[in-house]
């Protein structure tokens, strides 16, 4: 069955194999690329207190057309999500970075670029409950709360068998139980649980426990751009820049803006 990826680093993992040089077809024949992003999707994609679009996403599709050398070409416009494939599809935009899960169906439909991030899981605990160490290790036998129905709760009991997992019907219960100390610690989306434990919503109560947790298996690919089938030229072209956006630290320089207190 295997075992989940463990990182423990602050850094985003390199995806792109820094000796790797990828094919970059030509765009100079482009005469507009158009993102499509959606607002409700922070740090990654929002709008700012002046309406403005800001986000991970936004600010990497600045810079990959930095990269492609076609920045007076590229615009960035934001649609409710459940209008995002029908507009690319329809072309009313060129390439979609909104965080969508990558399926087999839209595998079928799609283009998209090789991953440029992945979301993993991490456990959370009460700073008061006493562990013998700070890892997952610490957590044998204990029990943790967990989304019930979640990819985090079949992640929990594949990969953790000796922890005994707790099903919250919600991550708002599950997290003020968490909080009241209810339960001892959580297994959760690392983005969420970073923000929430350094946010004033936890209350200082709790911290994260050892590192994040990775499995495409049950989390996904991770973070990719999608675009139409029949333009594979322009997701090799992304494939490309993302490439040298991870060599050259702008990757990682983004991320941390975004990201102050890490998802790994």
């Amino acid at each position: 069955m295997g075992t989940p990826q463990s990182s423990r680093a602050d850094d985003l993992p390199v995806l792109f194999d820094a000796r790797e040089r990828l094919p970059r077809p030509d765009l100079s024949g482009l005469l507009r690329l158009r993102f499509l992003t959606t607002t409700d999707f922070p740090p990654f994609n929002f709008a700012d207190q002046t309406g403005r679009l800001s986000g991970f996403h936004v600010e990497l599709a600045r810079a990959l057309c930095a990269e492609l050398g076609i920045e007076a070409k590229c615009q960035i416009q934001a649609l409710p999500f459940a209008e995002l494939e029908g507009a690319l599809d329809g072309g009313q935009g060129d390439a979609v970075m909104a965080g969508i899960a990558v399926n087999d169906d839209l595998r079928g439909r799609f283009a998209f670029s090789r991953p440029y991030m992945q979301l993993p899981a991490r456990f959370a605990r009460h700073k008061q409950a006493a562990f013998a160490g700070e890892d997952a290790n610490a957590l044998f036998g204990r029990r943790v709360g967990v989304v019930s129905g979640t990819a985090h709760e079949a992640m929990l009991r594949a990969f953790f068998p000796n922890i005994e997992p707790v099903g919250f019907a919600d991550r708002d219960r599950m997290l003020e139980d968490l909080k009241g100390k209810k339960i001892e610690a959580v297994f959760a989306d690392s983005l969420q649980l970073s923000f929430w434990t350094a946010g004033e919503a936890s209350g200082g109560c709790c911290a994260l426990l050892g590192g994040a947790y990775l499995s495409e298996r049950f989390l996904g690919e991770g973070l990719t751009i999608m675009v139409r089938r029949d333009d594979p030229a322009l997701a090799s072209a992304f494939d490309s820049a993302l490439a040298a956006l991870s060599r050259n630290g702008r990757l990682q320089e983004i991320y941390l803006r975004y990201f102050p207190y890490g998802l790994f």
